[in-house]
């Protein structure tokens, strides 16, 4: 007879993987193989109508998550395992994941949203959890789909260009040497993003928005200042930014280290202030926001707000 799915042979240590296939012919020779993992019955399947084997319950889930930034695996064992296409931001319709994930049998599991996925990276895994998935559930998995933008999708980084001014009486006197230029171009660089260039200016509000609006004049797409961020009266880069801007979407935010991060708009060119953690800690703020920028997203003050869900770093 006719194996109704997949058998696995599991050696710990050494082997997880496929025994026999779903269609495989059961012969006399197999007994002994499928005595040794543990199966004294197996299933063979013959379906009724309205009944869906899981691998092609899994073909059905991912036929309806289809997007031209996403790779799927095939079926095994009523699994498929979903990857990046490419670079960019993985994003994800989170109240469309609820409603399909509440529907029961059917699991799409899949890592937070606005995550950065290099190519070929898993993103998702799509899962039927019974044998036999009846097709109406399947039917509401699809619907849910239909009345939604994408799932899942991901969204290429752009090369932007990036400009850098460094404030810092320190820094601009040459008291101490600049530690921010090293660390944000190799960040920068991990996004394949334009280094356009670093002023170092002294501390002086007038000063700091002019260098600015030089390196947005200069074709900047993104100006990051760093250091001045905090209330020390010395500290202006928060002051310059919000003089340079069109919009100040936020200074200060729920993450922490990088609570003292700032974020703004002149018209489309993203303004950024960034405090001295970003030099002593591997991952802040601008770790979660440079992908979502990079990524085209504008940012509000909703976004900002939501990011203390996961904001201790």
């Amino acid at each position: 007879m006719v194996l109704a799915h997949d058998l696995t042979k599991i050696v710990p240590g050494e082997f997880k993987g496929r025994l026999f296939q779903k269609g495989h012919v059961i012969s006399e020779g197999d007994i002994d193989q499928l005595l040794a993992i543990g199966k004294e019955h197996i299933y063979v399947l013959s379906l009724e109508q309205g009944e869906v084997h899981e691998d092609d319950a899994a073909r059905r889930m991912a036929a309806a998550i289809a997007h031209s930034s996403l790779l799927f695996s095939e079926p095994n064992e009523g699994k498929v395992t979903v990857k990046a296409a490419h670079a960019g931001l993985l994003t994800i319709d989170v109240e469309a994941l609820l409603a399909v994930n509440a529907l029961g049998e059917l699991a799409v599991v899949t890592k937070r949203t606005n995550s950065p996925v290099t190519e070929k990276q898993s993103v998702a895994g799509l899962r039927a959890i019974p044998l036999i998935v009846r097709d109406e559930r399947l039917t509401a998995f699809e619907t849910i789909l239909t009345k939604t933008g994408p799932l899942l999708e991901i969204l290429p980084f752009r090369r932007a260009s990036v400009g850098i001014v460094t404030t810092g009486s320190e820094v601009y006197k040459g008291r101490i040497e600049d530690r921010f230029g090293p660390v944000l171009r190799a960040k920068l660089q991990a996004y394949g993003a334009h280094w356009l260039g670093q002023e170092i200016v002294d501390d002086a509000t007038d000063v700091i928005a002019q260098a600015i609006d030089r390196l947005i004049d200069a074709g900047a797409d993104i100006v990051l200042v760093t250091g001045g961020m905090s209330v020390d009266p010395d500290d202006r880069s928060p002051g310059a930014i919000a003089k340079a801007a069109t919009e100040v979407v936020s200074y200060g935010m729920p993450m922490l280290p990088g609570s003292m991060s700032m974020l703004a708009y002149q018209h489309e060119v993203v303004l950024m202030g960034l405090p001295g953690c970003v030099i002593f800690d591997s991952v802040t703020a601008f770790d979660y926001l440079l992908p979502r920028v990079l990524a085209g997203q504008r940012l509000t003050g909703s976004d900002i707000a939501e990011l203390g869900h996961g904001g201790l770093l």
